[in-house]
């Protein structure tokens, strides 16, 4: 099973993008879905997650960024308005899963980059 993103792209200081990540084939039970970015240079950081229950966000993106999912589909979504220079990175879907019952794995996206830039 392999997380699927899509939606990232360039847009200019101040406005949105929508990412979206599919966690296709045939999965148990998916517990946590989030998104994570690296900057150049920098290290992964949390962006925001989903357990389904709760939604948390960096402190940076707080106000600006929303987390949805898509239980029925096993999609989760990053809506990014009022975007700055500051968030251009690569975009990384994660998810905790459980392909079969009694397992749980972590799944990782390929990575999707979002760049801010007049």
């Amino acid at each position: 099973v392999q997380l699927v993103e899509s939606g990232g792209g360039s847009v200019q200081p101040g406005g949105s993008l929508r990412l979206s990540c599919d966690a296709p084939g045939r999965i148990y039970a998916v517990y946590v879905m989030g998104w994570y970015r690296q900057a150049p240079g920098k290290q992964r950081e949390l962006v925001a997650t989903d357990t389904g229950g709760s939604t948390k966000y960096a402190d940076s993106v707080k106000g600006r960024f929303t987390i949805s999912r898509d239980a029925a589909k096993n999609t989760a979504y990053l809506q990014m308005n009022s975007l700055k220079p500051e968030d251009t990175a690569v975009y990384y879907c994660h998810a905790v899963v459980a392909v079969i019952p009694g397992e749980q794995d972590t799944l990782w996206g390929q990575g999707t980059q979002v760049t801010v830039s007049s």
